[in-house]
């Protein structure tokens, strides 16, 4: 079981950029395809964005691609998700999470998640 732990949540203006950081301990980092999903007040958890092992491979949900960008440093055992152009309808709690599948598909595949960091788009 890796542990996982979600920074870089804030509050910001529609429009703006932030940067979510994910730090993973235990397991070894590089076997696990990484995901960010994201989970609004009375709202199912959705996924945002996925990641192979190498970073070589990512996906992307509708609703944020061309927007927010998935990356990983295996060296930092951490992954970031880089958003951009932010909207209210991008206001939830963010989670990292890590699988042991090459390509997870469904937030089933997911084993580890993290606590979760708030993001707040403001009009």
């Amino acid at each position: 079981q890796v542990q996982l732990v979600e920074s870089g949540g804030g509050l910001v203006q529609a429009g703006d950029s932030l940067r979510l950081s994910c730090a993973a301990s235990g397991g070894t980092f590089s076997s696990y395809t990484m995901g960010w999903f994201r989970q609004a007040p009375g709202k199912e958890r959705e996924f945002v964005a996925r990641i192979s092992r190498s970073g070589g491979a990512t996906g992307y949900s509708d609703s944020v691609k061309g927007r927010f960008t998935i990356s990983r440093d295996n060296a930092k055992n951490t992954v970031y998700l880089q958003m951009n152009s932010l909207k209210p309808e991008d206001t939830a709690v963010y989670y990292c999470a890590a699988s042991s599948f090459s390509w997870a598909v469904a937030k089933a595949d997911f084993g580890s998640w993290g606590q979760g960091t708030q993001v707040t788009v403001s009009s």
